[in-house]
């Protein structure tokens, strides 16, 4: 998908942007010359996980955005709001959300201990809400103003929680502040969506959960950056509360081709299905 420049001054701020999903959407933001706040954790390199909130400013600043990175926990409220007063600061504003840090853990409930309960719930649920609630003092003044969860779509099938019940209940609170903000803030302007992958996407945290023969039945991270700059692009007001599957949303834009995102376009027919999407719909898109 072709960038426009309607993102073009506009300050996004990121959580988990050092890598993966969150970096593949601010790298395409910055193409159009946006501001990126990258608030993440990794400020020294991780043994086992390439990248850091420095390494990925440098790319958005190659990419022709403007960075600035923040360490940021967002299980801490002083960090969050230190963060984001310092976005405003720098960038005068805040005008878009997209709240990607995310904990995952899928074990059962007997396998899954309570310091990595704990993380998720902190980390997908809480620290969501508390990044949304910091912010939006200033999305209220933008005139462009989004929140986008990277989340799934609500559904109450028993088979996406019994395997998982921990991080299912996790990650759905992120998708639930969808579900709440966007009637709680429509007659504020602020548009708030979710966006979930069909496929799995080939991230770091894929490769430690699948191993690294996962990459032939993945599809990159540019199609979750594409699809998000799709919608981050529309008037905010116009559309909002809407759980969008990303091939799903590129195919109303136009979008045909979807090899181009696989990570081995050969394979295109054979990508393996993330959790929480249909199987009948998954075979009726690939």
């Amino acid at each position: 998908m072709q960038n426009t420049g309607k993102l073009a001054g506009l300050t996004l701020f990121i959580t988990g942007a050092s890598r993966g999903i969150g970096k593949a959407i601010a790298l395409k933001a910055a193409r159009d010359g946006a501001n990126i706040v990258l608030a993440a954790k990794t400020a020294e390199p991780h043994p086992k996980l390439a990248g850091t909130i420095y390494t990925a400013a440098a790319e958005i600043e190659a990419a022709g955005g403007k960075a600035l990175p923040c360490v940021v926990d967002v299980r801490s409220e002083e960090a969050v709001r230190a963060a984001v007063q310092k976005a405003v600061e720098t960038f005068g504003g805040i005008d878009i959300l997209v709240n990607n840090a995310s904990a995952i853990s899928l074990t059962s409930t007997e396998q899954t201990d309570m310091k990595r309960y704990d993380l998720m719930h902190q980390i997908n649920t809480r620290g969501t809400f508390l990044v949304s609630k910091e912010c939006l003092p200033y999305l209220r003044k933008s005139k462009h103003a989004h929140i986008l969860n990277i989340s799934p779509p609500l559904s109450m099938e028993p088979h996406w929680f019994s395997n998982h019940v921990a991080y299912t209940m996790a990650k759905y609170g992120m998708s639930m502040c969808v579900l709440g903000m966007a009637r709680e803030y429509a007659e504020a302007n602020i548009s708030v969506n979710a966006l979930w992958p069909r496929t799995i996407i080939y991230t770091a945290a894929v490769e430690m959960l699948h191993g690294k023969d996962s990459y032939e039945y993945s599809r990159k991270p540019d199609i979750m950056a594409d699809a998000a700059y799709a919608i981050l692009c529309r008037q905010p007001g116009t559309r909002t509360g809407n759980f969008y599957i990303d091939d799903d949303l590129l195919a109303q834009e136009g979008v045909t081709d979807f090899k181009q995102y696989a990570c081995v376009p050969a394979n295109d027919q054979e990508l393996t299905q993330d959790i929480y999407v249909s199987a009948i719909l998954t075979k009726a898109k690939l």
